[in-house]
């Protein structure tokens, strides 16, 4: 069988990419690119990749290039993505989708017009952790979900990014957006879609930041769940993704950076404490991601982190940044139908 051909466009976010395209025995590496020449060589030289571009651009033209990974700054993915899909090419998009949800009306618009697979990657749905908790959730160990909370906490003192787009003003990266997004997708993953949110924000650690650094948002879902996620780029502690889910017979405590899950249920022998189950430490599963979407290209089976699940992300997402400089709880659905997007 021919293998897929890949390419990488923005190679500090995109490492993880190209370790999990090489180790997918259905791809060969075709092209990377970057504007920085010294990563471009410094990786080239480690994948064994000759084309070495800085203008994303020339992939279009690429016939060998079947699938692209867009793993630039959140404010290109929309023009980066939307130009590789009318090119035919199928795509692996970093999260967030975008920043503003009438892009990722765009992409999906796009998405659909051209037939290609496109994946928002949602790297949390296959953090190992995590995606036991889903497992036992849904086999009912806790029994029924009523409050579920995550929280992504990640002090960005130091990683405004290349040329300091995380705290250009002319972008302005809500935080909630750009990293909150994690929480708000896992949360979606496992307790359903989001009804109404309401949300707090501060701005007091980062305060050469253009844009507040600490949320906290309530949220009611669909299924009747209300929940909470909390967002701060400028805490002082190590990066968590700590995460609750309480159940009507019992409890799980998971994080991606912890080696077990702590699992509290009416349903086991011992009711006196939680049991811990050990787990892989994998909180950037890239190549998970990446064997997916090639098992989809291969198979010709549906994304599962399609456009429509990043676009309803980021429409949480900014629901909770408006809540939070309008004072009131914001409907989701109304953030959607603002840009055109019914189901």
């Amino acid at each position: 069988m021919k293998k897929l051909g890949a390419a990488v466009i923005g190679l500090k976010m995109g490492r993880g990419h190209l370790e999990g395209y090489r180790r997918n025995p259905n791809i060969e590496i075709k092209a990377v690119c970057d504007l920085d020449e010294r990563l471009l060589k410094i990786l080239g030289d480690k994948y064994g990749v000759d084309r070495r571009i800085t203008d994303y651009r020339e992939i279009l033209n690429m016939d060998d290039v079947d699938v692209v990974s867009v793993a630039t700054p959140d404010h290109l993915h929309c023009e980066q993505s939307i130009a590789l899909m009318r090119s035919g090419k199928h795509i692996l998009c970093e999260k967030p989708m975008a920043l503003k949800v009438d892009e990722c009306k765009k992409m999906l618009d796009v998405s659909k017009e051209t037939g290609v697979k496109f994946m928002i990657g949602q790297v949390c749905r296959y953090a190992p952790g995590f995606v036991l908790t889903k497992k036992l959730i849904d086999q009912g160990v806790i029994g029924d979900l009523f409050y579920v909370e995550s929280e992504y906490a990640h002090d960005y003192l130091g990683t405004d990014g290349v040329g300091g787009w995380r705290k250009d003003p002319a972008i302005k990266r809500e935080p909630f957006i750009g990293g909150g997004c994690h929480a708000v997708d896992l949360v979606r993953w496992i307790a359903g879609e989001v009804h109404e949110v309401f949300a707090y924000s501060n701005h007091m650690m980062l305060k050469d930041w253009p844009v507040d650094d600490c949320f906290i948002s309530s949220m009611r879902f669909k299924s009747g769940v209300i929940g909470k996620v909390f967002v701060s780029i400028g805490c002082k502690r190590p990066y968590t993704m700590r995460s609750v889910f309480y159940g009507s017979e019992g409890t799980i405590i998971s994080d991606n950076t912890s080696p077990s899950i702590q699992v509290y249920s009416n349903k086991l022998q011992d009711k006196l404490s939680f049991s811990s189950i050990p787990v892989a430490i994998d909180n950037h599963n890239v190549s998970a991601e990446v064997a997916e979407l090639v098992n989809c290209i291969l198979q010709d089976k549906p994304v599962k982190t399609d456009a429509v699940e990043g676009m309803m992300t980021v429409a949480v997402c900014t629901a909770a940044v408006d809540s939070s400089k309008k004072g009131t709880p914001i409907i989701v659905e109304d953030i959607l139908s603002s840009v055109g997007y019914r189901k």
